[in-house]
């Protein structure tokens, strides 16, 4: 359970003259340690220095502007020099990287901003600094670039009736020497402050996370129909890739047409021309519902799970709102709304599902009976035996709220009714978050919800017809995910979307996915699937091998642009219970572009690109199991596509090239060294899975006995590393043939069953 936002907040803010920060600001200079960050600052920008839990510290900025509105853009100061990533809203429900060095280099609808640190060591080095908008009161903020350099804050309600002229916190500023540690404390302190939310170090995963699953979208769009959907299992079944869970996306809803609101009419859309669909009942609709001589949906799951075993989880879709177009006028005191874009939002790129909810209106249920709605709908999926709901289109409510209290006092009524009905009915989070690219809903629709999105959506082709789409746009892909993970893994767990096993880019993507630390489904026609990929990423129970942690950008690329420099490899590193994982991705070829507000093709870009790794690339010390490598004088690294072993210094570098769309996932093991008889040691996993070092769950060694003992969860050839050849292995006790080559110990371990590990010894 997720802890209570109750509590008496431990965030002291200094308004008496007292600064225990790093931050002053004196003589219209933002310094943090003497260094200056931003200059020019306005004498109308206050600073108030802050204490949380007595140790970390930081400080709030906020303003004071001359009148009452319900926007206000106001300048922080100038920014030189320094160089910065950002995550900034490049569509209404999605969010990317963005890097700069200058005030006027920042986009708009910016929700993130980190500085670099000085870039040579000294006395007093400039750290990290992060500078992250906020909520205060009924307001919510954003930066976003002002003239002359300058960053500017922009503040706005909503709604042209919430007004107000003075702010005391609107952007929380922090410091320090890691940027990894420095951005979780700086939400630890904000949550502390706002008290709407709950990091996802407080909350529980849903046990979709450790599954395979099979999404309905790409292969039904809006036809999808409960005999299609068991036909789709049990093609993956027979293939030997089971999934674990299912999730029906959209098509099982009862909506009706704008064209004839009376009639129930799936079939009077198709995918992309939903928006004047609006609900018109909390049930399935008539091909569901007509399952099984009526037994309905519930008939379906009840079949689904207890005709194919390893079926444990089955959710639905549903928008915030109900559905695209929300939910039909006279259905729970719904009223029409047309939706007003902000001015941010008009700088975002053009989105044709945006254009046409503009054009048609979104059927808004009140605040105050929106959990009438949630409750109704989720207590008949409940009932039916659906495990969860994939929650779509949520970031629509800022566009609606002009009569409802503004953007802020909407989204917590929401969000409020939604964590409520969650909680009562699917275990408080058993939630997929889409379309949720927005700091409002981070930071007052997290409370409970655990697990989101971090992509755009997987585009299989270029929805605007660029044929060179179906490479770049992957690329695309895989750097919102890793880099947004930077800034919203601190309140949700990553979920980088489903793809495609038979995808020009499919085992591209499928590297991502399997050290990416979250869910992995595939949205594959039924009867189309790649499954010599697929068994690189399923067990045979339909059950996964998950990192510990979730997947990040290393500290080298942090700064740069892995899309279009030409130049920047995109790196990743994540955690498995005993090795670490890096991720190397050539994603150059194609990204936003802000003279056109779009993203497009920059195959200039597109070419060989080259760089080094390190051990010491990964962050061995990060979450909650994190792994010493303090005294370790050797790393073993183990490449997944050229199968090669390398021994590694902690000081010593790797160089990598790939040719565009290509990848290499590198396991590193610290190399452990038995007394006496100075044997080098380290697992390295199932060479057969994309996560090799994920099969490793146990590892001990027994010196007396000349032994090491290692428990492996899957089935196909590991390898460990040993500096001599074994005597003996034994697979449960009994012994095994074995290969040694290449410093390398070759087992194959058969599958041990869901709930067992396959005990492997070594004996020298």
């Amino acid at each position: 359970m997720a802890p209570s936002l109750n509590k008496p907040s431990l965030v002291t803010k200094h308004v008496n003259g007292l600064n225990p920060s790093p931050f002053t600001l004196s003589n219209s200079t933002l310094k943090v340690n003497g260094h200056v960050i931003l200059s020019e600052v306005p004498e109308n920008i206050t600073l108030t220095p802050c204490t949380y839990d007595t140790r970390t510290t930081g400080c709030f900025l906020g303003f004071r502007a001359p009148s009452p509105n319900s926007r206000h853009v106001a300048p922080l100061g100038v920014l030189k020099n320094i160089n910065f990533t950002s995550i900034f809203r490049f569509k209404v429900w999605w969010t990317t990287l963005w890097t700069g060095s200058n005030g006027r280099d920042l986009e708009t609808e910016t929700q993130f901003l980190l500085l670099q640190s000085s870039p040579s060591p000294g006395p007093n080095p400039r750290p990290y600094v992060l500078l992250l908008p906020i909520i205060e009161g009924p307001f919510r903020a954003s930066l976003q670039p002002g003239p002359d350099d300058n960053i500017s804050v922009c503040v706005e309600s909503g709604s042209s009736h919430v007004t107000a002229s003075s702010y005391d916190s609107v952007v929380y500023a922090h410091s320090g020497e890691s940027p990894f540690a420095l951005v979780k404390e700086a939400m630890r302190v904000v949550r502390a402050h706002l008290r709407t939310f709950n990091l996802l170090e407080d909350k529980t995963v849903p046990g979709i996370a450790d599954k395979f699953g099979w999404c309905t979208w790409d292969a039904f769009y809006l036809t999808v129909h409960p005999e299609g959907v068991k036909e789709g299992v049990k093609g993956l079944v027979d293939g030997g890739c089971p999934p674990g869970f299912v999730l029906i996306d959209d098509g099982w809803q009862c909506i009706s047409h704008d064209a004839d609101p009376e009639k129930e009419g799936m079939n009077q859309t198709v995918a992309g021309e939903q928006m004047p669909c609006r609900l018109m009942s909390y049930e399935e609709n008539y091909k569901f519902r007509g399952y099984g001589n009526g037994e309905g949906l519930k008939g379906f799951v009840r079949d689904l799970k207890e005709g194919f075993g390893t079926v444990e989880y089955v959710y639905v879709w549903h928008a915030l709102c109900g559905y695209w177009g929300g939910v039909r006028p006279g259905v729970a005191e719904a009223a029409l709304e047309r939706p007003r874009l902000s001015e941010g939002l008009k700088g975002t790129m053009q989105d044709l599902a945006v254009d046409k909810i503009v054009e048609n209106g979104v059927g808004v249920v009140p605040p105050e009976r929106v959990g009438e709605m949630y409750e109704r709908l989720h207590a008949h999926l409940h009932s039916a035996g659906i495990d969860g709901v994939k929650v779509d289109v949520i970031h629509l409510l800022e566009m609606v709220c002009e009569k409802y209290g503004g953007r802020v006092d909407m989204s917590k009524a929401y969000y409020k009714a939604l964590t409520a009905s969650v909680r009562k009915h699917f275990k408080g989070n058993g939630v997929i978050a889409s379309m949720e690219h927005c700091n409002d809903f981070m930071l007052l629709g997290t409370e409970s919800i655990t697990l989101g999105r971090v992509g755009d959506d997987f585009w299989c082709t270029d929805p605007y017809g660029d044929p060179n789409g179906t490479f770049w746009l992957q690329g695309c892909h895989m750097v919102h995910c890793a880099y947004n993970s930077l800034w919203m893994g601190n309140f949700i767990h990553p979920d980088w979307d489903m793809f495609q096993s038979t995808h020009p880019c499919a085992t591209f993507h499928a590297a991502s996915r399997a050290i990416s630390g979250g869910p992995i489904y595939i949205s594959d026609t039924v009867g189309n699937h790649n499954f010599e990929l697929l068994k690189t990423l399923v067990l045979p129970d339909g059950s996964i091998l998950r990192c510990e942690h979730y997947a990040l950008p290393t500290r080298d690329c942090l700064f740069a642009d892995p899309l279009h420099d030409g130049k920047t490899m995109l790196k990743i590193w994540n955690l498995n219970k005993y090795t670490g994982v890096l991720g190397v991705f050539n994603c150059q070829g194609g990204g936003w572009f802000r003279e056109i507000r779009s993203n497009k093709c920059a195959a200039e870009f597109s070419h060989r690109v080259s760089t080094k790794t390190n051990p010491k690339d990964i962050e061995w010390d990060s979450g909650k199991n994190p792994i010493s490598i303090e005294g370790v004088q050797l790393f073993a690294l183990y490449f997944s596509q050229a199968k090669k072993l390398i021994l590694s210094e902690p000081s010593d570098s790797e160089e990598i090239s790939l040719e565009p769309f290509n990848f290499e996932l590198i396991t590193v093991f610290p190399v452990t060294v038995l007394p006496g008889k100075s044997l080098k040691f380290a697992p390295i996993g199932l060479v057969n899975m994309l996560n090799t070092g994920g099969a490793v769950q146990s590892l001990a060694f027994d010196e007396a006995q000349n032994l090491v003992e290692v428990g492996v969860r899957g089935t196909g050839e590991m390898r460990v590393y040993a500096s001599e050849t074994p005597s003996t292995c034994r697979i449960d006790g009994k012994e095994v043939d074995f290969e040694y080559e290449g410093s390398m110990v070759k087992i194959q371990v058969p599958w041990a069953g869901s709930s067992k590990l396959s005990t492997v010894q070594y004996i020298f």
